[in-house]
């Protein structure tokens, strides 16, 4: 009986280990998924493809996308408080049945915008998702990733 006993104890502490182990395959860089853009140098006009892996957030961090919000910016540091945010779409995120991989992937042309030459630019994620206010009632709440890419201005 104690074998059974020290059998059972050693399997619950085995499975969790390795619930731990798992989260930390995941860094916390991709808490909001692993976002990729081709080409990385473009000019207005053409089109770019965008994708973004969101196993890491649905799967290890809990964290499902109501909306995902993709802009071009100049980082903060680099802004001289002209360059503002260029929307490049806003999508309604939804996870189907079954799925195994949870992303979202397009392709959109680099709007002819302002663009100052020279300056860098990143690929904006901003992910809205619900979470549990004090009272459980659903606030929205924000986090970001984002990516660089060159703009031949």
């Amino acid at each position: 009986m104690k074998f059974a006993t020290s059998a059972v104890f050693f399997s619950f502490a085995g499975l969790a280990a390795s619930a731990s182990i798992t989260r930390r395959n995941c860094v916390e860089a991709a808490r909001f998924g692993a976002l990729s853009a081709f080409p990385v140098t473009v000019s207005p006009g053409d089109t770019i493809n965008i994708s973004v892996n969101l196993n890491c957030a649905v799967e290890q961090f809990g964290i499902v996308p109501q909306f995902l919000d993709y802009t071009l910016e100049v980082p903060e540091a680099s802004n001289n408080g002209s360059e503002q945010p260029i929307v490049l779409a806003r999508r309604t995120f939804n996870i189907s049945p079954g799925t195994n991989q949870p992303s979202d992937s397009f392709s959109t042309q680099v709007p002819r915008g302002f663009f100052v030459a020279g300056a860098p630019y990143n690929v904006v994620l901003n992910m809205v998702y619900p979470i549990s206010g004090t009272d459980g009632s659903t606030v929205l709440v924000k986090g970001s990733t984002s990516i660089p890419i060159n703009i031949n201005a």
